[in-house]
């Protein structure tokens, strides 16, 4: 990305013009590059471009040096690794991830280590946040993303991405000549880019995309008057259940799924 300054690459040191320590810091101070090397073992996709754009997108704030160059706390790698766990392990899109930084570490007083809580023993608290991970809002799409943001961002092949459309799986929505995916399906394309690991291409998610518009029409009928509804409250609360009821149905085909799975496996 155009723009920034180039980052030294640092490793048990300080860049040029910073003192160690610090209120942030606790151990010595990384650079981008140090934090990528740091982190390379677990996440092999790991980039200084991929840094940087999660810092554009609020979910960072590294110091910046006199000279323009990002330190690092141990705290800022911390909460760099929960991102990307989050990312990798439960392909929570970016929003979603800033919510669960923001009730969660987000609360913590400065030079806490910036790693979400440990998980709530109580089980409602833990199926709340199981649905809540799981569920995607309907009420708005987030931001756009261009191919190339896409492609980067994900790893993904770009004809991967064009197999994608041709089957209907993800729609880009044209601009200036552009084409642009929102943030739903920039989430979609990481998730097939990890089933493409095994073979799984386009035409074999026509299955996924038939159901989920199956899906979508019986929710859409249950709830057809009150989305409809020229009422503000009533809509809004239509709207909430409309969510409630694709966490729900996502719950109910995840036990479907797994109780045909122990047929397979012979469990």
């Amino acid at each position: 990305m155009a723009g920034y300054p180039l980052d030294p690459i640092v490793v048990g040191g300080s860049p040029p013009g910073v003192q160690p320590g610090g209120s942030r810091a606790r151990g010595k101070a990384m650079t981008i590059g140090a934090v990528c090397k740091a982190l390379a073992q677990e996440f092999p996709d790991i980039s200084i471009s991929k840094i940087r754009y999660l810092e554009d997108q609020k979910l960072l704030a590294p110091l910046r040096t006199p000279g323009g160059y990002r330190l690092y706390s141990s705290g800022d790698v911390q909460r760099l690794r929960t991102i990307l766990r989050l990312q990798r392990d439960e392909f929570l899109p970016l929003r979603v991830i800033r919510q669960e930084l923001a009730t969660g570490a987000g609360r913590e007083e400065e030079g806490d280590d910036g790693a979400l809580p440990a998980p709530q023993t109580d089980a409602a608290e833990a199926e709340k946040r199981r649905r809540r991970r799981s569920s995607v809002s309907v009420r708005e799409t987030g931001a756009l993303y261009s191919l190339d943001d896409v492609v980067e961002d994900t790893r993904a092949d770009p004809r991967l991405v064009a197999e994608l459309e041709e089957y209907g799986v993800i729609r880009g929505e044209r601009r200036l000549g552009i084409t642009y995916y929102d943030e739903t399906e920039r989430e979609i394309v990481r998730a097939v880019t990890e089933l493409a690991r095994y073979g799984v291409g386009g035409r074999n998610l026509r299955a996924f995309r038939t159901s989920a518009d199956r899906e979508a029409a019986l929710l859409q009928q249950i709830l057809a008057p009150a989305l409809r509804s020229r009422n503000v409250e009533r809509r809004k609360e239509a709207i909430d259940a409309l969510e409630n009821l694709a966490a729900v149905t996502t719950h109910l085909k995840h036990l479907l799924l797994i109780r045909d799975l122990r047929k397979i496996a012979g469990t």
